[in-house]
């Protein structure tokens, strides 16, 4: 039987382990709402879209010339009698008699009785008498778009859980919907912890740091599809923690702090945490970032993540066990980071027993294999390391090693260019 987060106690989890517990936090979606198509992008879809018509809704024609039924057997007509034009918008009234066409231009419905298309660059014309030139090159059925071809209707366009990217929003205007069932954002609350933490155009104390974390969490979070409740920053002070907590469970669908959660002493969050909520589990065999306190708060149960301060392993913890979350409570299948494999182009160091996420730089060269190198100094807080990266090197605990040449696990990050 499957134990739950709850009874982990102070076991070291792997991060496919720790993926699992975070899962039992979000058994099931936010609710659905309706959202104009204007407002859909980055949205996640709540229910499956069937389309209500075929697309392309008639068969036309695919380029410029001249539609006609070309004969699948025999000779074709020396010469066709042109007998009407049909433009994008516009139809043909009639079928088409036997050696007839009519001109057509691209996107046209085809008219009654043709099936083919004959470039413009390929006819002779004489007032309505057109000529085909080299008629051996015409293959029946060509240069014709079906109807329905993309999307027949009744067919399901998009499944349910499809993030709405700019294609999504052209095929669903493609469909005619001006609208459509979406999950609600998560609303995410979240806040620096620490004495030393200064805020961003502030004087900065001879013992502080700025907030860094705060901005990077809020980024990654916009990019993941949440609303964010910017709480600020929070003095070392248990009290002032444990009210904190409280207000944000009850505004709040997830609440992420960084900073706090390690076993020193001026370190509250997790005292608060067990004040406010439940604390489930906070060791997890990985590096960067190995504590991280995860649990509950508040009577709802509202999901709570307690990130390292270390810049890069805030970063890190996220896209491991944020992002996942957050698709959960959209809807979203994913359930792990998306991963490819690449060559390691030089030597790469571990410790056996954990999985280390090194930021690495890819590369592609000229048969078309992908290489990746760590992107230089690896400290938990070299931030400049993940501007650097264009993904994270995954070195499961099994390897303490990776020679040149030999592959590796990436998870690319997705940058804004």
């Amino acid at each position: 039987m499957t134990l739950s987060c709850f009874e982990l106690g102070e076991r070291m989890l792997s991060p496919d382990e720790a993926r699992a517990a975070l899962a039992e936090l979000a058994p099931a979606p936010l609710p659905a709402e309706t959202v104009p198509l204007a407002a859909l992008h980055g949205r996640v879809l709540a229910e499956a879209i069937v389309s209500p018509i075929d697309v392309p809704q008639n068969t036309n024609a695919a380029m410029d010339g001249i539609a006609l039924a070309w004969p699948a057997r025999g000779a074709p007509p020396a010469a066709w009698r042109r007998v009407g034009e049909v433009r994008a918008g516009g139809r043909h009234p009639t079928p088409l008699a036997p050696g007839e066409c009519v001109t057509i231009t691209t996107g046209a419905p085809l008219p009654a009785g043709a099936d083919t298309v004959i470039m413009r660059e390929q006819l002779l014309e004489d007032g309505d008498t057109v000529i085909v030139d080299r008629p051996e090159r015409v293959r029946p059925g060509q240069h014709v778009r079906q109807a329905g071809e993309d999307i027949a209707r009744g067919d399901t366009a998009l499944a349910a859980g499809t993030r709405l990217a700019a294609a999504e929003l052209g095929l669903l205007a493609s469909l005619g919907l001006a609208r459509a069932a979406v999950r609600r954002r998560p609303r995410v609350a979240i806040f620096s912890t620490g004495d030393e933490v200064t805020a961003p155009g502030e004087p900065l104390p001879a013992a502080g740091i700025f907030d860094a974390n705060r901005f990077t969490l809020a980024g990654l979070l916009r990019e993941h599809g949440a609303e964010v409740i910017d709480l600020g920053i929070l003095a070392d002070d248990r009290a002032a923690m444990v009210e904190a907590l409280a207000d944000a469970a009850g505004r709040a669908d997830l609440v992420i702090t960084s900073g706090g959660v390690s076993v020193g002493e001026a370190d509250y969050t997790r005292q608060a945490l067990e004040a406010v909520g439940r604390l489930a589990f906070w060791r997890i065999a990985i590096r960067p970032g190995r504590p991280l306190a995860c649990g509950v708060l508040g009577a709802e149960g509202v999901p709570f993540l307690g990130l390292p301060g270390n810049p890069v392993a805030a970063m890190v913890t996220f896209l491991q066990f944020v992002a996942p979350l957050l698709g959960r409570l959209q809807g979203r299948a994913e359930d792990a980071p998306r991963r490819l494999t690449a060559l390691a182009e030089t030597p790469l160091r571990s410790r056996a027993g954990r999985t280390d996420y090194l930021r690495g730089r890819t590369r592609s060269d000229d048969q078309g294999r992908l290489w990746v190198c760590a992107t230089g100094a690896q400290g938990s807080g070299i931030l400049s390391s993940m501007v650097a990266a264009d993904c994270l090197i995954e070195l499961d605990a099994s390897r303490d090693a990776v020679e040149p040449g030999e592959p590796v696990v990436i998870q690319p990050l997705s940058r804004l260019s």
